[in-house]
Parts: structure tokens; sequence; C-alpha cells
């Protein structure tokens, strides 16, 4: 997790409230035990690559959710030469969540868009590349 604002909403989503075990949706600590990376809040160049190389090591097939207008776009900061416009530069994302912060409903939604296009893929062996709009 973290500090910043999306961090907050992210964490909402764990508690009884909202419970996304209901859903399937388990937090791990790991990258080699996760199929679906969540990036919240904005990224720093310098974090780039780290963010690059939790993606590798995540095994096949992966997912990426970009949470908050500032993994998405860069948020407020996206002119600053110091932040990367969107963790799209980074890695392939499949599912974006706009808000500053999003609501704990739109991560949920996005995260069961995710579970959607997941099944179809597997059922029509196919993976489409068109990122998912949560919000925006």
């Amino acid at each position: 997790f973290g500090l910043s604002c999306c961090a907050i909403e992210m964490m909402a989503t764990a508690a009884s409230h909202y419970d996304l075990d209901r859903f399937g949706i388990l937090f791990r600590a790991t990258p080699r035990q996760a199929d679906v990376m969540i990036v919240a809040g904005w990224v720093s160049v310098k974090m780039a690559p780290f963010i690059r190389r939790l993606y590798e090591q995540m095994p096949d097939p992966k997912h990426v959710l970009a949470m908050g207008g500032c993994a998405c776009a860069g948020g407020p900061y996206r002119d600053s030469e110091t932040i990367v416009k969107g963790v799209g530069e980074i890695v392939p994302v499949d599912v974006f969540v706009y808000g500053c912060p999003p609501r704990p409903e739109n991560l949920i939604h996005g995260l069961i868009k995710l579970q959607e296009r997941i099944r179809e893929e597997s059922i029509l062996g196919i993976k489409s590349r068109e990122p998912i709009t949560v919000g925006g």
C-alpha cells in the first residue's frame, strides 16, 4: 500500500464495508503470486524501472490497473520532468480507473470489469489490448 490519496481508498476496498474477498480478489505480498498489479498515485522517473521489474516478475497472464489521475495520466504533476505521464508509458495497462482519488466503488467496478475480460479471453482464446476506462 502507501500513503497517497488513492492508497487510502484502496485500503477501504479491503475493509468489511466493501470486502474485495467476496469477489475473489485477494492482495498478495509478492509479484510472483499476483496476476494483477494496481498502480496508485504518481510514478516518478526513478521508480519507473522498479515498476517495470515488478511487472516482469509477475507470472503470465498478467494485468495492470492504473488507479487515479496520477497513475493514469500524471495528474497535476504531468508537466514535471521527474514524473512519468501515466504508468502506461512503462507497462501495458488493462484498466484505467480515473478520479482524484477514485471512489472505492469505481476501483471495484474496474476490477470486476477486468475479471469479466479475463473470463472472456480465456473462453475465446484471444487477448484484447483495448484498455477499459472507469470513471473518466
